[in-house]
């Protein structure tokens, strides 16, 4: 930290760095891949993001808990929902996207697909 204002600057920046599932470290230690984020001229903090998989993971817990249950616990029209929700943030262009999701949401990858494509037919 390089004054008095990165303290807050941090605290402002901190949510959104935790919603996306990365990982805030010190500007001196970021590598090629990181995201430095500048404050009053000065380096303040790095961002590591995560890798696409874990952010698809970070995604699934943080909508299991706003919707306080086990997604597999959820109604038919409530897994749809979220599938297409999820498809609109890319979940289906990670690797192994499709069997993430269907075992979050306790279903077969063959629903999974029934949902996209329902979604693409109406």
């Amino acid at each position: 930290m390089n004054g008095a204002g990165d303290g807050a600057f941090i605290a402002a920046v901190k949510p959104l760095v935790d919603a996306m599932g990365g990982e805030m470290i010190p500007p001196d230690e970021a590598g090629p891949d990181d995201v430095v984020l500048t404050w009053e001229g000065a380096a303040a903090v790095a961002v590591r993001l995560p890798q696409l998989a874990d952010s698809l993971d970070h995604i699934l817990a943080a909508l299991e808990r706003r919707k306080g249950m086990p997604l597999a616990e959820l109604d038919r029209k409530a897994k749809q929902e979220i599938v297409r929700s999820l498809e609109a943030r890319g979940a289906f262009a990670v690797r192994h996207g499709v069997e993430t999701v269907a075992s979050a949401l306790g279903v077969s990858r063959f629903t999974v697909y029934n949902y996209l494509n329902r979604e693409k037919g109406a």
